[in-house]
């Protein structure tokens, strides 16, 4: 699923135009990376978890050339998958099973 499909599904789902739906898409994406520019950390209930993670300078070798090159710090976001979807994956489907607190709650309601 790409950006697009998202904003289509929303549309659909939501009973909304492509162009609220465009929308909010970019307010949780701008959201998202304004969090992690930020070096905060995202936590979603059941998919996962983003945040930054910081990786110190080190020698490297330019895989052309064979010349030793000095690869300075970065910093890169990192995904954790949740133990919900991970389950649902590992079981070949994905959503609620039952157990998992997802479950529970959309079955009280």
């Amino acid at each position: 699923m790409n950006k697009s499909d998202l904003i289509t599904a929303l549309s659909v789902k939501e009973n909304l135009t492509e162009k609220d739906a465009t929308k909010i898409i970019n307010l949780v994406f701008d959201g998202f990376t304004d969090a992690l520019m930020k070096g905060g950390r995202i936590e979603i209930r059941g998919f996962g978890s983003f945040s930054v993670r910081e990786y110190g300078a080190y020698r490297g070798r330019n895989p052309k050339t064979g010349e030793t090159v000095e690869v300075k710090p970065k910093k890169g976001v990192y995904f954790k998958v949740g133990r919900e979807l991970k389950k649902g994956v590992d079981n070949g489907h994905t959503g609620s099973t039952p157990g998992s607190r997802r479950y529970r709650e959309e079955t009280i309601f």
